[in-house]
């Protein structure tokens, strides 16, 4: 099978689908919803059960966008916050998988994300998302016309004063409303009717912020080149040119604004499962020129290429980008928010073929070290997912496009409790979480990224109304509940879909009150919105602790020597987190509370000889095990000592001391998840002198 050929003929948002024009005027609805996201389905259920009639009008073929498109690791942050439509949709999923029949490849006792006693379900298969959605759509009666899209010429919509009369699509079709709904990931719709809106990073003097512009010199997570790597075609030769992928312009300056925008790729599900597993396909145009580079990261000793091959049920994975080299398409996509129909299919049929030749050099060219290339030429597409589109997702994940500039402008002091933003319409609570924007040569002549950004928020926080209108003198009935007003690092935590869903369904329910008060949305009284919002479900205050901030502890400048995370030589299927702290440097290690007693983490430290103090690192948790073994190797043979990392460190909540010991010109620490209770983390090691 031909992938990329299929791709361009089956994805609904790549191609532009013209059907013979009829210029059909559908009957005027209460709201048309331009979107088929989860964003979409959430308004247009929300406006039914309110008893208006709504119509979703959008280019999908398939409905629930990222949900139903592979991302099926559910960026939740607190899931307390999450309630109404998205809890519903949550709790559809558990009952799907409560059923043995759901459990195909897999028994669910052996998926540690399955707990029978947890009301929602939070990992999840592709096309269980989509079922879920379709039959939530077929239950309330709401039309969908799929294929559909809109008319950006000019043409494509009709306004009267600051109301939005009619969208007309690019078929000559037009649906008229009294009210409207942006859904789409690319705001197309508050562009065409006149709204104000935003593009790329602002620079941190815009809003006051510390996290929104040109981060150069900010190293997050671990997507960045963490050993020099030279990033010329000729080693050392800058007149050889430079490998494909790296940008030869300067980055900018440290907080400056631009008009790039951060990565994109697709959230492939994968298999090992033998009777429903795909081998990876050479795609059409396929170039292994455009991979040496992650030859080169190879060369360093980095091995984390499976460490975000998430586990989903049925032995599939939601597979994400991880490391400095990887399926996010970086520097590609900086015209996708603003391009014709045309070009956009161009962007997502070249980051497909990226992503699928990628996946197909891993697994089967020979200068890839066998170890890796061994275990990816396991790994496959899942049969079952995906059917009609060659088992490829239907959904390039638009990770940012155009943000609107709205009544209100959600930033990080939002997001950091620095500030209460007004009439709260629902919560989010994930990272402040940028994917890389550029890859650029540094100064001293090696290949780096930038844009990463991983800033933890100190607790959920409230999402204002206003984000979700635009200013009352562009258009006063619609309402945008997926290309929020907000800032980019702002936007790096509000673009998660449970909170497109929660705000999905609060923009529709402010839509529906404004139709039967006969106000614009701007006008609509918020205890009458607010009322409504908590009888349905929304949680709109976070009355739980807060959390403790994030703690990030520079290596540099803790006393002793500090072996990192980075610097540990890994057995087995480690994970990489940023979610608990204090922790040294951006993350840590997991071992995802799997396979026990094969998974191993060693650091092998150069000394002084002599006596030294061994302490190692860990952000507590209770979900950590309490026995997990570390075993020190010193000039009088090796130590094993158990540490309990449900409990924190006693050294500044951050090191726990293992002893003092005596060592000749090389310290061994072992972390090993052997008969441990619980997840097993590896942050670092710090040896410190002793008298």
């Amino acid at each position: 099978m031909n992938l990329g050929l299929c791709f361009l003929a089956m994805t609904a948002v790549a191609v532009l689908s013209v059907a013979p024009a009829h210029a059909a005027e559908e009957p005027a609805h209460d709201l048309v919803v331009y979107g088929g996201t989860s964003a979409g389905v959430a308004a247009a259920v929300q406006a039914t059960r309110m008893g208006k009639s709504v119509a979703i009008v959008c280019p999908e073929k398939h409905l629930g966008g990222l949900t139903a498109g592979g991302l099926g690791w559910t960026d939740s942050g607190d899931k307390s916050v999450i309630g109404g439509f998205a809890r519903e949709f949550y709790r559809r999923l558990k009952q799907h998988y409560d059923r043995p029949e759901a459990w195909a490849y897999q028994k669910p006792e052996e998926y540690s994300h399955y707990r029978p006693d947890e009301d929602a379900m939070w990992v999840f298969e592709p096309h269980v998302a989509e079922q879920a959605f379709e039959q939530l759509i077929a239950e309330a009666g709401v039309p969908v016309k799929r294929d559909r899209w809109l008319d950006r010429s000019g043409k494509g919509v009709t306004k009267a004063g600051g109301r939005i009369v009619a969208i007309t699509m690019t078929d000559g079709e037009t649906y008229r409303g009294r009210m409207f709904v942006d859904a789409t990931y690319e705001g197309d719709l508050l562009a065409a009717a006149g709204v104000d809106y935003h593009v790329g990073r602002e620079a941190n003097g815009v809003y006051g912020e510390t996290w929104n512009g040109i981060q150069v010199g900010t190293l997050h997570h671990a997507h960045y080149f963490k050993l020099p790597v030279d990033p010329y075609v000729v080693p050392g030769e800058p007149t050889s040119g430079l490998l494909p992928r790296i940008s030869p312009d300067p980055p900018g300056e440290k907080g400056a604004g631009d008009g790039r925008v951060q990565a994109y790729c697709f959230r492939t599900c994968l298999t090992t499962v033998e009777a429903n597993r795909v081998p990876f396909p050479k795609p059409a145009g396929y170039d292994p020129k455009q991979y040496e580079l992650i030859l080169r990261v190879f060369a360093t000793g980095w091995r984390e290429v499976f460490n975000k091959f998430d586990p989903a049920p049925n032995r599939k994975t939601d597979t994400n980008n991880h490391g400095p080299f990887s399926f996010d398409n970086t520097g590609m996509n900086y015209d996708y928010p603003e391009a014709t129909y045309e070009r956009r299919r161009e962007l997502i049929e070249e980051h497909a073929q990226y992503q699928q030749g990628l996946l197909y050099f891993l697994a089967n060219d020979p200068r890839v070290p066998g170890d890796v290339r061994t275990r990816m030429s396991r790994w496959g597409l899942a049969k079952d997912e995906f059917t009609d589109n060659g088992n490829w997702p239907h959904q390039l994940y638009v990770r940012e496009a155009r943000r609107m500039v709205g009544e209100y402008v959600m930033t990080e002091h939002d997001c950091l409790a620095h500030r209460d933003p007004p009439n709260s319409v629902g919560m989010g609570s994930y990272t402040l979480d940028s994917h890389n924007v550029q890859r650029y040569v540094t100064p001293e002549g090696a290949v780096q990224n930038e844009g990463d950004i991983g800033v933890g928020t100190p607790q959920p926080y409230q999402i204002a109304y206003g984000a979700l209108t635009p200013r009352k003198a562009q258009c006063d009935n619609l309402l945008v509940p997926v290309c929020v007003s907000c800032s980019h690092i702002a936007y790096g935590s509000i673009r998660m879909e449970p909170v497109f869903m929660i705000l999905g369904q609060s923009a529709a329910t402010a839509a529906c009150l404004a139709l039967d008060d006969g106000v614009a949305v701007q006008d609509l009284s918020y205890d009458e919105l607010r009322e409504r919002l908590l009888a349905d479900g929304q949680v709109l205050e976070y009355t739980g602790p807060s959390r403790q901030a994030v703690v990030l502890l520079d290596p540099t400048m803790l006393p002793g020597i500090v072996a990192d995370n980075a610097a540990a030589k890994l057995t087995g299927d480690w994970k990489t987190s940023s979610v608990n702290s204090p922790r040294v440097g951006a993350d840590y290690l997991h071992d995802d509370n799997q396979n026990k007693g094969k998974t191993l983490a060693r650091f092998e430290v150069e000394l002084k000889p002599g006596k030294y103090e061994v302490r190692l690192s860990w952000p507590r948790n209770d979900n950590r095990a309490t026995n997990v073994p570390v075993t020190i190797r010193h000039a009088g043979g090796e130590t094993t000592v158990s540490v309990n990392q449900r409990q924190a460190p006693a050294i500044d909540n951050a090191f726990e001391s293992l002893g003092v010991f005596d060592f000749g010109a090389q310290a061994v620490v072992e972390v090993s998840n052997a008969e441990t209770d619980g997840y097993v983390i590896v942050d670092a090691v710090e040896f410190v002198e002793a008298e």
